[in-house]
């Protein structure tokens, strides 16, 4: 599937997360977000970019892990993603759902 974004043809897959995340950029994430009902601030940016790093590491990620990042806790992470927190903040951070969400 492709979508456009910051005005740029990307490839999704089915569930609309990113196929290949170099095709990220934080345009692309703002209008991700747009389609979630999201207005990134600050605080998203934080865990955005935490979301990244943990995949570019290649490092699991889990709702339990970003509480215990001192990035941010498990109830503002609600409060910042309320629909599904990890999928919503994953895709708009351009990287795959994590393997903890079903």
């Amino acid at each position: 599937m492709e979508k456009q974004y910051a005005g740029k043809t990307i490839q999704v897959n089915e569930e609309g997360y990113l196929k290949n995340f170099s095709e990220w950029t934080p345009e692309v994430g703002e209008e991700i977000a747009k389609e979630n009902n999201i207005t990134l601030g600050a605080r998203h940016w934080d865990v955005l970019k935490y979301l990244q790093g943990e995949f570019k590491a290649e490092l699991p990620i889990s709702i339990r892990k970003i509480g215990k990042s001192n990035v941010v806790d498990i109830k503002e992470f609600y409060a910042l993603f309320p629909q599904g927190p990890l999928k919503t903040a994953s895709k708009i951070a351009g990287i795959p759902k994590p393997a903890s969400c079903l």
